[in-house]
C-alpha cells in the first residue's frame, strides 16, 4: 500500500498548492478542488495520506490539508470503521498533539485549530464509554511542554462550545458528555487553575528577570484563560466560589498583567453576570473586599493611562487593547453593582459592604471618562443604585448622587462627534461609531438614561439637585453667547447646533428640566424653594436672546419652572407676554426666505408651552383668559402671521381653558365663537361642492395644475383655509370637556339624565357644532379616498403626479434612515411645490381620522345616536379601499380601531 499512498500524496500536494497559488487559472483551481473533494469522500486511502500530509516535515498548507482530511473521516467515516482502525487513528491522532507540531510560538494557528478540532470530534463519539482516561491522557499531554498544553486547553474549550454553547451533536451524545463534564468539573476547574497559576508564575518569573521572550508562557495563560471562559458560564456556581473564591482571587490579581488583563476581565465578567439562587451569589461579594477592589481600582487606573498616548490632546490615537480592557472593567464593576442590588435587602443577609465608597468612586472614574461609550455604560447601574430601597438611603450613595450631578452637568454636553477634533472624546468616537448620525443616534439614548438616573437621585435629594440646576442656569444665563468656529448659516452672530453656547444650553435645560420636575413631586409644599424658583423664573423672563437654538432652551426653561408661578400669581402676565412674543419669533424680519427649522421650533415650543400650561394648570390660568382670547383674536387678524398648526395649537389652549368654565351654557357660547369663522366657512355652499366633487377638490387645491418651482401658488391660500378648518374640528374635538367632578357637572348643566344602571349621561358643549360640521367632514373623508379611483388620478398635473406618494419624513423613518445631525438647524427650509402637495395630503387625511377616532370619545351617545351612523361611515371611511394605498390605509385603521367606540360602530356597519 505504500506506493499507492505515496503517489496519491504526491497528486494532494499538487493540488492544494494550485488551489493555494494566487497564479493558477479559474479552471485549474476548481479542478484541483473537484480532485481533492472526491478524494476524501471515496478513497479508501484517507487515513495514511491525512497523517503523512500532516507531518511537520510538509509546509503549512499541506499539513493543514492533511488534518482537514483526518477531520473529515472522523466526522463522517468513523461509525463505520472496524475498531482497530478508530484505535489506531485515535493513537496517531495523539501522537500528532505530543510530537507533530512546532514549538508554541512557532506553529501555526490554523493548524492549532484542526489539530484541537481532530481530537474534539474523537471525544464526542468515544468519550467517555470507549475513552474513560480522556482527561487523564490530555493532563499527561500538559507535562510535555507549552505547545501541548495550549492545545489541550483549546481542545477542553472547544469540546465546551461544541456541546453546551453551539450542541453540534445528537440529543443523547449531548446528554452523556455533558453528565460526564459535570461529574467531572471539580478536577477540570481544578486542573485548569493549575496551569493557568503554573504559567502565570513562569511568566513573571521571566519577566521580572528582563528575559525577551516570556510569551510562550503568556501564551498558555492566554489559552487558560479563554478555556475558563468557556466553562464559567454554566457550571455550578459552587466551582467558582471554591476555595475561598481562588478563582476570582486569581482573575482579580491578573488584571495587573498587561498581557493577561484582557482576558482575566471577560473571565470576570461572565462570573460575576451569573444569574441562580440568591444562596449561591453571595459569595461573589468578596470582591468588595480590600485586596479585589485594590487590584480592580489599579488596573482600572493603569489602563486609562495606557489607553491614550497623551490623554491632553484630543488628537492622540487611542490603544485599542487596553481601551477593549477598560470597557470590560467598566462592565465588571456594572454587573458587581447589579448583583449587589439583587443581593443587599434580599433573604440571603448580604449588608452594604464596608468598601462601597471605593467602588462608587471606581465607578465614578468611569462615568468621567472621556469616552461617551464608556460613561454611557454606566448609566443604568447608577440608575438602579439610585432607586434601590435600602442603598439609595446609604450615606455614601446619597454623597455619590451629588457627585454624579456634577459629573452629569459634563456628560449631557453633546461633544465627541468622530468626524471633529474639539474634544479628548473623538478620538474614542472614532472607535466606537461609524458616523456623525449614529453617534448623534447613541447620545440621545446616552442623554435619556441620565435623565432617568437624575429623576432617581432627584427622589432621594430633590433640592441638592435643584441647587446644581439652579447654579447652572444662572451661570449659563450670564455668560455670553459663544458661537464658536462655525457660526449659523441663518444670519451673522447666531449659534449653529454645535457651536459652544449651544451644546451648553441644550444640557443645561435638559439637566434643568430633569430636576425640577421631581421638586414638586418629592417636596413638601412647605418646603419648596419658592423664593429661589420665582428668582429663576426671573432671570428666565428677564433673558433676551434673537439666537433661535438658545431661545428654544429658555423657553423649557420657562416651562420647566412654570409650576413656582402657581405660588406666585402675577408673574402670569409675564409669562404669557414671554410665550406669546415668541410664536411670532422671526430672525429676520419680513424675510421672504422660509424659516429655519430652528425658528420653526422656537415657535412650535411656545405653542406647546402654552398647550400644556393650559391643559396643567387651567383652573390658575382661567383669570387671565380675557387677555388670552384677546391676545389670540390679536394674531388671528392677519391671516399670514402664524401657520394652522400654530392657530390649531392657541385654540386647543382657549379649549382647555374654557373647560373650567363649568358652564354648559357659557362654554357652549364660547366655542360657538370661536368656531364661528369656521363653521361659516366649512359649511358654504362652495365648500361644500368643492368637498364632495373630487374634479372640484383638485381644482381648488391647486393639484390638477402645471407649477413651475419659484412661482407662487395661488391655491396654497386654499389649502391653508382648508387646513385650517379641519385643525380646528380636531382641537375642539379634542379638548371639549364636562368637568370631572359629577356634582361640578350637574350644575353646570352638563348632566342630561342617567342610564338604567345609574350613570350619569353626560352632553359636551361642542356637540353641536361639531354634528353641524361632520357632513361635510365625511364628505372630505370620501372625496379623499375617491382620489385613488383611476379616473380621478390621471387628474393630477405633471407638477403633482406623486402628490399621493409617501412624504420624505416618514420614508426615512420606515427605512430607518437618520437626518444629517450638523446642518439641519440654521439652513432655511425649502420644500418644492411637490413637497408641499405631500404634506398637505398626508396631513388632511391623518387629521380626518383622527377627528372621527375622537369623536366617540368626545361626544359619546351624541355621536352614537346619529341618524344612520353606520351608513356614513361605511359610504365614507370605508369606501373605495381597493384603491387607497397600504401608507394610507395603515394610520386610517391605526387610528380608529385603537378607539373602542368606534370599533363598536364599525362591528355593526358589517350587516350594511
Amino acid at each position: 500500500m505504500g506506493e499507492p499512498v505515496s503517489e496519491m500524496c504526491d497528486h494532494l500536494i499538487k493540488a492544494v498548492n494550485v488551489m493555494m497559488d494566487a497564479e493558477s487559472s479559474q479552471i485549474y483551481r476548481l479542478e484541483a478542488l473537484k480532485f481533492c473533494e472526491e478524494f476524501k469522500e471515496k478513497c479508501p486511502f484517507c487515513v495514511p495520506c491525512g497523517l503523512q500530509l500532516a507531518d511537520k516535515a510538509q509546509t503549512a498548507v499541506v499539513r493543514h490539508f492533511g488534518l482537514q482530511i483526518l477531520e473529515h473521516v472522523i466526522k463522517f467515516r468513523w461509525n463505520n470503521m472496524p475498531q482497530q482502525e478508530k484505535v489506531q487513528l485515535k493513537n496517531c491522532a495523539m501522537g500528532l498533539l505530543s510530537s507533530g507540531t512546532y514549538p508554541i510560538l512557532e506553529e501555526e494557528s490554523h493548524i492549532k485549530d484542526v489539530l484541537a478540532r481532530i481530537i474534539v470530534e474523537m471525544i464526542k463519539r468515544e468519550w467517555p464509554q470507549h475513552w474513560p482516561d480522556m482527561l487523564k491522557e490530555m493532563e499527561a499531554l500538559t507535562s510535555i511542554g507549552e505547545a501541548q498544553t495550549e492545545l489541550v486547553m483549546m481542545i477542553l474549550l472547544r469540546l465546551a462550545e461544541d456541546v453546551i454553547t453551539f450542541q453540534t451533536l445528537p440529543a443523547q451524545r449531548r446528554r452523556d458528555i455533558q453528565q460526564t463534564l459535570t461529574q467531572n468539573m471539580e478536577s477540570i476547574f481544578s486542573f485548569l487553575l493549575t496551569i493557568l497559576q503554573l504559567h502565570v508564575d513562569e511568566y513573571r518569573k521571566l519577566v521580572n528577570r528582563q528575559w525577551l521572550h516570556p510569551s510562550a508562557h503568556c501564551r498558555v495563560g492566554v489559552a487558560a484563560l479563554n478555556t475558563l471562559a468557556g466553562y464559567i458560564d454554566w457550571v455550578a456556581l459552587a466551582h467558582l466560589t471554591n476555595d475561598n473564591c481562588r478563582l476570582l482571587e486569581m482573575l482579580c490579581l491578573l488584571l495587573s498583567e498587561t498581557e493577561l488583563q484582557l482576558e482575566a476581565a471577560e473571565c470576570l465578567l461572565i462570573a460575576i453576570s451569573r444569574k441562580g439562587k440568591l444562596d449561591d451569589r453571595k459569595p461573589l461579594m468578596v470582591l468588595f473586599d480590600d485586596v479585589a477592589m485594590h487590584y480592580i481600582l489599579s488596573a482600572a487606573q493603569s489602563a486609562d493611562g495606557a489607553a491614550t498616548y497623551n490623554t491632553s490632546s484630543p488628537t492622540q490615537p487611542v490603544v485599542e487593547r487596553h481601551y477593549i480592557f477598560l470597557k470590560r472593567l467598566c462592565q465588571v464593576l456594572c454587573s458587581l453593582g447589579s448583583q449587589l442590588c439583587f443581593l443587599v435587602g434580599s433573604g440571603v443577609e448580604v449588608d452594604v459592604p464596608a468598601n462601597l465608597s471605593k467602588y462608587t468612586e471606581a465607578f465614578l472614574a468611569f462615568t468621567t471618562h472621556p469616552s461617551q461609550f464608556l460613561r454611557s455604560s454606566t448609566q443604568i447601574t447608577w440608575g438602579t443604585l439610585f432607586r434601590h430601597e435600602i442603598l439609595s438611603k446609604d450615606p455614601v450613595i446619597i454623597q455619590m448622587m451629588i457627585k454624579y450631578f456634577r459629573a452629569t452637568m459634563t456628560n449631557l454636553v453633546k461633544t465627541g462627534f468622530p468626524s471633529r477634533n474639539d474634544s479628548p472624546s473623538c478620538e474614542y468616537s472614532r472607535h466606537d461609531f461609524d458616523s456623525d448620525e449614529d453617534f448623534n443616534s447613541f447620545f440621545n439614548s446616552f442623554r435619556a438614561q441620565q435623565g432617568e438616573a437624575v429623576r432617581n437621585a432627584c427622589r432621594v435629594v430633590p433640592l441638592e439637585g435643584f441647587q446644581i440646576a439652579a447654579e447652572w442656569l444662572q451661570y449659563q444665563i450670564s455668560t455670553p453667547i459663544d458661537i464658536g468656529t462655525t457660526g449659523s448659516k441663518m444670519a451673522e452672530g447666531l449659534c449653529s447646533i454645535l457651536s459652544p453656547s449651544a451644546v451648553q444650553w441644550d444640557a443645561m435645560t435638559f439637566f434643568t428640566e430633569s430636576v425640577v420636575g421631581q421638586i414638586f413631586k418629592n417636596v413638601e409644599v412647605e418646603k419648596l424653594p419658592v423664593d429661589q424658583g420665582i428668582e429663576l423664573l426671573q432671570a428666565v423672563l428677564n433673558y433676551n436672546t434673537q439666537d433661535p437654538l438658545i431661545l428654544s432652551c429658555v423657553l423649557t426653561n420657562l416651562s420647566s419652572l412654570f409650576p413656582f408661578v402657581t405660588h406666585r400669581p402675577h408673574f402670569l402676565p409675564q409669562v404669557l407676554y414671554k410665550l406669546f412674543a415668541s410664536i411670532t419669533f422671526e430672525v429676520v424680519e419680513e424675510s421672504k426666505a422660509p424659516r429655519t427649522r430652528a425658528v420653526k421650533n422656537v415657535r412650535r415650543h411656545a405653542c406647546s408651552s402654552i398647550i400644556k400650561m393650559s391643559r396643567d394648570y387651567p383652573w390658575f390660568i382661567l383669570p387671565c383668559f380675557d387677555i388670552l382670547y384677546n391676545q389670540v383674536k390679536k394674531l388671528f387678524s392677519n391671516e399670514a402671521l402664524l401657520t394652522q398648526m400654530e392657530k390649531c395649537a392657541l385654540i386647543e389652549a382657549l379649549v382647555l381653558i374654557s373647560n373650567q368654565f363649568k358652564d354648559y351654557t357659557k362654554q357652549k357660547a364660547f366655542l360657538e365663537e370661536l368656531m364661528a369663522t369656521v363653521a361659516a366657512r366649512w359649511t358654504s355652499d362652495e365648500m361644500r361642492q368643492v368637498l364632495l366633487e373630487p374634479a372640484l377638490f383638485l381644482a381648488f387645491v391647486g393639484a390638477d395644475q402645471l407649477m413651475a418651482e419659484g412661482t407662487d401658488h395661488t391655491t396654497g391660500i386654499n389649502r391653508s383655509r382648508l387646513s385650517f378648518c379641519v385643525y380646528t374640528i380636531l382641537g375642539v374635538v379634542k379638548r371639549a370637556r364636562w368637568p370631572a367632578d359629577l356634582e361640578e357637572a350637574k350644575a353646570g348643566g352638563f348632566v342630561t339624565g342617567y342610564t338604567p344602571s345609574g350613570a350619569p349621561i353626560y352632553r359636551n358643549p361642542c356637540t353641536p357644532q361639531v354634528l353641524a360640521l361632520l357632513p361635510n367632514l365625511l364628505a372630505l373623508i370620501r372625496t379623499h379616498n375617491n382620489l385613488f379611483l383611476p379616473e380621478n388620478m390621471c387628474r393630477l398635473s405633471e407638477t403633482f403626479s406623486r402628490a399621493y406618494e409617501v412624504i420624505e419624513v416618514e420614508r426615512k423613518v420606515v427605512l430607518g434612515l437618520t437626518q444629517p445631525v450638523l446642518d439641519i438647524y440654521d439652513s432655511p427650509v425649502y420644500k418644492t411645490h411637490l413637497e408641499r402637495m405631500q404634506g398637505f395630503f398626508c396631513t388632511l387625511y391623518d387629521n380626518c381620522y383622527h377627528i372621527l377616532g375622537n369623536a366617540g370619545l368626545s361626544l359619546h351617545q351624541d355621536f352614537y345616536t346619529i341618524e344612520g351612523l353606520a351608513e356614513q361611515i361605511v359610504g365614507s371611511a370605508l369606501i373605495s379601499l381597493d384603491n387607497v394605498p397600504d401608507h394610507r390605509l395603515r394610520p386610517m385603521l391605526h387610528i380608529l380601531l385603537k378607539t373602542n367606540e368606534i370599533k363598536h360602530t364599525l362591528r355593526h356597519s358589517h350587516g350594511h
